[in-house]
């Protein structure tokens, strides 16, 4: 029971400060008059105020409440390590059966996860959401169980009590990591990008300076090298392939380390071409040549060096001399011998044999293709003819031979079976939206897929692999209507970039091949295949364990399948001959960037309610009751503040001053005044 006098004024306040003044002003005339009778006026006058003031009594039963300390457990994967998970259990539960055996005291528990997208430890998110859900006046302390990597400490929230780490782990831990830095998500291909590596002790490490590090590229046998402790490393890496490329950094476990979940640092750089060197090699002026040349010379990544015979050796300019006509010879040698293999595309645009390129230089070409090069094969009449492309050194290599018969006749361009399941043709469009051609080739297929065909289901476009290169022999030379628009046009721009990238071997556009990418955690794998059906994938995990998924087909040609990795790390999948890798979470997780246990972290956010860090295996510290603003830890012990908070359950209100004993003081005293002045 507490007990209070409250004042519940009958009138304003400024109107009782107003009478309070009025009454000091009558008390002083009384004196000046010398009125032997002021005493009791004024005791008069104030009991009237007092009466108008209304004091009284209030008494109140109050409850006490109950303190709240919140104990937040850090149950992050790196609290895994050792012998952490003991500890952390151990002490939790001892800490709170020790609270809860304090009379007026209640433990709120808080369990502290990884956050998702590689956020590490939110410990004081969690603790903020305790917080916010409980009566700051009754929280007493704050109680954080982790072995201090703490990364989220900008979230921490504005403390009403002090907070203590019982810090997990040992004194004695030292842990090994794996760190690169600067990796790019994109890299040119055949230029050289630098990693810096590095290789760093934490904790109490044994103090070696040198250890070896493995080097694998797309999950093959990895290389290892010597490599220096605490000190960076640049190593220049030329990535082996356009696409993603997945090269993995690893050091071997040493005797003692903490964890090996940091040894390893897995990144993917993706390759990119930074310029298409192409050689355009026009056999004369037509309709479709500036086409060629635009759609070229639009792609600001193209670099384009463009042969044009503008007049054949047979045709002679009358008696102008050959000097007169051309200011440069054109490098034909330096083109087609020295410098072939600088371009990654050649195209022949309706180029038929006259002499200019000697049969020395299109043999070249072949080889060229075999050694990996790229050739389109733009066919117009002269290709059926006997100076054609296809009787020279370069025929072996040509997946189409021409019958010598030339339609003349307008056809639609059609996508055949194959073609819809080839990455090249595959979702060109509709067809029944395209214009119309005017000229065909008539080939006989000799290899290779017919992906388009044209008047009466005739091979319109052929493409093969040759040796280590790609050919492709389109039988038409009126693409370039497309690009007209005749008849509504057709997609020329993007099959001609298809074709391009197929032939400059680009991952995404090959028509066998095994592809997965990653979301998070999760992978989508898609197999794509000219054939009509595709086995199950396995799927190899970073600890070794085999998953087998059945592939569904989404389309012609297009297998796919879902899997959720529940590790972190690189992932094989195999699917009959076609295998690839593909890494799953982040390259080094943040969890274990840093592994050994301390209180450095967390000491800004203890240090203004004066907090304190104990090592659980030091022991359990004791617990003290502190008065708000003294030290709040000590050698052995953790304060917390009471907060004497309570709940009021009812009150009662008796006035001090009765109306009628207010009027009889009141009456009382104006009558002794009067008599007294009145004998004076």
């Amino acid at each position: 029971m507490t007990s209070t006098i409250i004042f519940d004024p009958m009138l304003p306040m400024a109107v009782l400060i107003a009478l309070a003044v009025l009454l000091l002003v009558g008390l002083g005339l009384a004196l000046w008059r010398g009125l032997s009778g002021w005493a009791l006026r004024a005791l008069a006058g104030a009991a009237l105020l007092g009466a108008i003031a209304q004091p009284a009594l209030q008494r109140e039963n109050r409850a006490a409440l109950d303190d709240i300390v919140i104990v937040a457990v850090d149950a992050s994967d790196s609290q895994a390590l050792a012998d952490r998970p003991d500890q952390t259990d151990e002490a939790a539960t001892a800490l709170i059966a020790q609270l809860e055996a304090r009379e007026g005291t209640r433990v709120r528990r808080v369990d502290i996860r990884n956050g998702t997208e590689n956020l590490g430890t939110q410990a004081m998110t969690e603790i903020g959401k305790a917080l916010a859900e409980e009566p700051r006046a009754r929280v007493s302390g704050i109680v954080l169980i982790s072995d201090g990597q703490v990364h989220d400490i900008e979230a921490t929230p504005s403390l009403p009590a002090p907070m203590h780490l019982l810090l997990t782990g040992s004194q004695d831990d030292w842990d090994r990591r794996m760190v690169v830095r600067n990796a790019p998500a994109f890299a040119i291909l055949g230029e050289e990008v630098t990693l810096t590596l590095r290789i760093e002790d934490s904790g109490a490490a044994p103090g070696d300076s040198e250890t070896v590090i493995d080097i694998a590229v797309d999950g093959a046998e990895p290389q290892r090298f010597a490599m220096p402790i605490g000190e960076d490393v640049d190593l220049p890496v030329r990535l082996p392939h356009a696409g993603r490329n997945v090269i993995e950094f690893s050091t071997p476990e040493a005797e003692g380390e903490l964890t090996t979940r940091n040894n390893t640092a897995l990144i993917q750089i993706n390759g990119v071409r930074d310029r298409l060197r192409v050689l355009l090699v026009s056999g004369e002026p037509h309709a479709g040549t500036r086409t060629w040349r635009n759609l070229l010379k639009s792609d600001s990544s193209v670099d384009l060096v463009h042969f044009t015979i503008l007049r054949p050796p047979e045709k002679q300019s009358g008696n102008v001399p050959v000097s007169e006509l051309s200011l440069i010879a054109f490098p034909t040698r330096e083109l087609f011998l020295d410098k072939i293999d600088d371009f990654d595309l050649i195209i022949f645009d309706r180029y038929k044999r006259r002499g200019i390129l000697p049969a020395l230089y299109l043999d070249n070409v072949r080889g060229y293709i075999e050694r990996g090069g790229a050739v389109l094969i733009n066919a117009g009449p002269d290709f059926a003819s006997a100076d054609s492309l296809y009787r020279s050194p370069l025929g072996p290599a040509l997946p189409g031979e021409p019958t010598a018969r030339v339609i003349d006749r307008a056809f639609s361009p059609a996508v055949t079976d194959v073609g819809e399941r080839h990455p090249v043709t595959a979702g060109l469009g509709t067809p029944q939206d395209w214009g119309r051609w005017l000229r065909q080739v008539e080939l006989e297929p000799t290899s290779g897929s017919v992906v388009m065909s044209g008047v009466d289901d005739a091979p319109l476009l052929l493409l093969d692999r040759v040796g280590e290169g790609r050919v492709a022999l389109l039988g038409s030379d009126q693409a370039w209507l497309w690009s007209r628009g005749y008849e509504g046009g057709g997609p020329q721009l993007e099959l001609l970039r298809r074709l391009a990238h197929w032939m400059m071997k680009e991952p995404d556009l090959e028509e066998e091949a095994l592809i997965a990418d990653a979301t998070g955690q999760t992978m989508r794998i898609t197999r794509r295949t000219l054939g009509e059906a595709v086995g199950d994938v396995t799927v190899t995990s970073p600890s070794g364990e085999d998953i087998t998924l059945s592939l569904t087909e989404t389309a012609p040609g297009r297998f796919e399948a879902e899997h959720t990795g529940a590790e972190i790390g690189l992932y094989r999948l195999t699917e009959g001959d076609h295998e690839t890798v593909i890494g799953l979470g982040p390259a080094a997780p943040r969890e274990f960037e840093a592994a050994i246990s301390t209180g450095d972290v967390v000491a800004p956010v203890l240090e203004p309610l004066r907090g304190g860090v104990h090592r659980v295996e030091d022991g359990l510290p004791r617990i003290r009751e502190v008065r708000e603003g003294r030290p709040a830890s000590g050698r052995g012990w953790i304060g917390l503040t009471p907060r004497n908070a309570y709940e009021t359950v009812s009150v009662s209100t008796a006035s001090l001053l009765p109306v009628w004993l207010v009027l009889m003081i009141i009456s009382a005293l104006i009558v002794a005044a009067w008599l007294r002045e009145g004998r004076s």
